[in-house]
């Protein structure tokens, strides 16, 4: 099939620009990338760009996806607060991961179709429509926290919402250049790892950039 032949070599990319953890891999190999973009783009799906989902928002690259769960060492039944739901693939993701996902969109246009594409591929998860910069009180703490916009500060209320152990990570910069960032939380202390520049569509809300 067209899709799963260009997946096994959006998979096979991965590898070679890094990417070892083969869960994630095998994640990324089963996901239909091309079902969370627009029909007018799916014959770029498992290229490696960001692509346009509407309202102004983006699914992000296939490796920033794949770094960024790598990155958090997903295990199952991890409960994992992600915010920016978007198109509703790195929730897929975590999903196929066993991960116990509570997403959060700002945008209530984003949220149908995301809705809709998760619960027909049969994935278990909590959505909220609101401001994720606030995080999600009423389910913490979370073993991990997945940030898909650039924020110009870390909003502490994150860290406090983070189990210890737990790992955040998140975009932090300028609106148009961040680099992403892991915080990780032990024994009370919080250490901070970079792991390169990026870009991203940025953090609304209260501990975001302001409209």
């Amino acid at each position: 099939m067209y899709e799963e032949r260009h997946r096994q070599k959006m998979v096979k990319r991965l590898v070679e620009k890094g990417i070892q953890d083969k869960k994630v891999l095998a994640a990324m190999g089963i996901v239909p990338r091309h079902k969370f973009v627009p029909a007018a783009l799916e014959f770029q799906a498992y290229e490696e760009k960001a692509l346009p989902i509407g309202f102004s928002q983006t699914i992000s690259h296939p490796y920033t996806v794949a770094l960024m769960t790598e990155t958090l060492k997903v295990k199952s039944g991890d409960k994992i607060l992600e915010i920016g739901t978007g198109s509703g693939y790195q929730t897929a993701i975590l999903c196929e991961l066993k991960a116990k996902v509570f997403t959060i969109e700002i945008r209530p246009e984003l949220i149908p179709r995301a809705k809709f594409l998760l619960n027909s591929m049969g994935y278990q998860y909590l959505i909220f429509g609101g401001d994720g910069s606030k995080g999600w009180p009423a389910y913490a703490p979370y073993d991990s926290i997945i940030v898909t916009a650039g924020a110009p500060v870390i909003p502490d209320i994150m860290l406090e919402q983070l189990n210890d152990p737990g790992k955040l990570i998140i975009p932090l910069g300028e609106k148009e250049k961040q680099e992403l960032t892991l915080f990780e939380k032990k024994n009370n202390n919080i250490s901070k790892t970079t792991l390169g520049n990026i870009k991203f569509v940025q953090l609304k809300g209260k501990g975001g950039w302001k409209e």
